[in-house]
């Protein structure tokens, strides 16, 4: 930190070493607008806000409007199919100079081999990558991981690593009884992120008594106004799997905003090309009526509050200079973007500068499968897996197997654990023929499929295993769509745009099978996961979430049909 230099530069007694000339600043304070210049230290500080600045270098902002660089709160980077630097590239291009991300994806299959690959990322970005460690690998016990991540493995990480946070507390059972391990995790953080849905009265009140900052998981608007009024700020998420920003745009008002912030959980690199990041939330926000002032302070200064990051949020003397500088302010419109104080258009890394991604290949292990593997007993009524499009959350119905819309669901242990293959029902995907598989399944990522027939099914499992993961769409014993993820079975070392590409023909090609979901394949990636309401079905089997407890076989046979 070099005070000399900020001083010097504030009060013009020295070039600055970037100025950003007449732009249009839009005070997350008060509201107000001011054209003046924005002077740079050479460490990337803004030293003095003013006229008459001069810089070694000199950026004209004339009809821009400049506003700090957004945060997104909580995501997943593994989940935007991407490498760290691949997905700066493109987080960058909206106007985003900060992410929270937890690396539980990736500890979920390789353990804290991720932890370490996160923060040697974290040293060489240009953005700011504030790495969480996970609370919960596996989520629970119920399902079969490729890794596990102790008490003792915590207390180590945070002690070389002091200002992390402990990631999404997923366990909110193991709060409520009392676990001994999962109460030492928590002991060891002044800082945790929460992971909460639907849990509200005392059971909420107990959850955020042990520390619990925020929650990203809220799906109903009174669910986010009760978590609010227990002092939780909320996390509102528009990912490409949940989205949630319509259901709360009443939260966005002046009053609210300490307590609010924007996040996407997961943003894939289709998504982020047609549909945007935090720039397409602020801009969605104030088309529905949100004053520009609350848009832009939950997309910055809240969020950065929230993180406790005190050096962001403002374009002020003394902040870190990630400014976004847009042609129009109520469309969100980026134009160009610095980071620590340098144009993202600078920035490239050579490839010897980026951690190895060895340790991540060869990860799917599962043996070859047979469409006998597949096959179920279709008669009476089971318990079946509801879909809700745009909505982790499942609903736990009963019907008979041959009803309508109801296709066979299996999730393989991919991990060479134990070879364990859970089997149940789902309705909602609308396929009327084929297949669809993925290796990204939340958490322990096991390998989902779901299909009308137990011949695509048993291909499209062998396609994923040949391809080291993936997602991939079998028709009639033709792959018609694959996206590979050699990387853990979760992410690729492609370009985004290649990515985006082979995203593009999945698309099309799932359609062609008939399904009506706008993201089937994220949406298929909660199906295991057993800490969202209602039903959900792991490796070991169907597992009742509110019960939380595992299904036996007798439990499931002689239900009354759901109406």
């Amino acid at each position: 930190m070099n005070l000399i230099e900020r001083i010097e530069t504030a009060r013009s007694e020295r070039k600055a070493a970037l100025v950003v000339k007449n732009a249009r600043i839009f005070h997350l304070t008060d509201g107000s607008f001011e054209t003046a210049d924005i002077a740079i230290t050479s460490n990337g500080v803004i030293a003095g806000i003013g006229t008459g600045y001069e810089g070694e270098r000199e950026l004209d902002a004339t009809g821009l409007t400049a506003v700090p660089g957004f945060i997104d709160v909580h995501l997943h980077i593994e989940s935007s199919l991407m490498t760290p630097f691949e997905f700066e590239k493109c987080a960058l291009r909206h106007g985003v100079t900060t992410i929270a991300s937890d690396p539980h994806e990736l500890a979920n299959v390789v353990g804290t081999t991720a932890f370490q690959y996160f923060f040697d990322c974290a040293e060489k970005l240009a953005m700011t990558l504030l790495v969480r460690l996970s609370s919960c690998v596996p989520a629970t016990s119920f399902e079969t991981s490729g890794a596990a991540i102790t008490a003792n493995d915590l207390e180590q990480w945070h002690a070389r690593h002091p200002k992390a946070a402990l990631a999404e507390l997923m366990n909110v059972p193991g709060v409520l009884i009392k676990d001994a391990q999962t109460l030492r995790k928590i002991e060891s953080f002044d800082y945790i992120d929460g992971h909460c849905p639907l849990v509200s009265g005392k059971d909420l009140n107990a959850y955020i008594s042990v520390g619990v900052c925020n929650d990203h998981e809220s799906s109903q608007l009174e669910e986010a106004r009760e978590k609010i009024r227990r002092g939780l700020q909320v996390f509102i998420r528009e990912g490409s799997a949940a989205r949630n920003l319509d259901t709360f745009m009443p939260l966005l008002t002046i009053e609210n905003t300490p307590f609010l912030a924007f996040c996407t959980d997961d943003r894939n690199p289709l998504d982020l090309k047609e549909q945007g990041y935090i720039d397409r939330m602020i801009a969605h926000a104030i088309q529905a009526s949100v004053p520009p002032l609350v848009a832009y302070r939950v997309a910055s200064l809240s969020a950065a509050q929230g993180l406790r990051l005190f050096d962001r949020g403002l374009i002020a003397p003394g902040m870190r200079a990630d400014i976004v500088l847009l042609s129009d302010l109520n469309a969100c419109t980026v134009e160009k973007v610095l980071v620590g104080g340098k144009l993202a258009d600078d920035i490239c890394y050579q490839p010897d500068e980026m951690p190895s991604l060895e340790p991540f290949r060869n990860t799917v292990k599962c043996r070859e499968m047979q469409p006998s593997d597949f096959e179920q007993d279709f008669t009476g009524v089971h318990s079946v897996i509801g879909i809700r499009d745009g909505d982790l959350v499942t609903d736990h119905l009963n019907l008979p197997a041959d009803a309508e819309d109801v296709l066979t669901v299996a999730v393989i242990e991919r991990h060479g654990k134990n070879g364990n293959i859970g089997k149940g029902f789902v309705r909602g995907f609308g396929l009327k023929n084929g297949a669809i598989a993925s290796s990204v399944g939340h958490d322990s990522h096991n390998i989902c499929v779901v299909g009308t027939n137990p011949a695509d099914m048993a291909l499209a499992v062998n396609t994923l295993r040949k391809s080291q993961g993936g997602f991939t769409v079998v028709n009639n014993g033709q792959v018609t769509g694959l996206v590979p993820l050699p990387l853990a079975g979760l992410f690729s070392d492609a370009p985004a745009e290649i990515i985006a590409t082979q995203l593009t023909t999945l698309r099309k090609a799932v359609r062609d099978c008939g399904c009506t979901l706008k993201e089937p394949f994220l949406q298929m990636a909660f199906i295991p996961l057993p800490v969202i309401p209602h039903l959900k079905l792991t490796d070991k089997g169907l597992f009742d979430v509110d019960k939380f407890i595992l299904m036996k076989l007798p439990e499931i046979a002689h239900l009354k049909e759901t109406p």
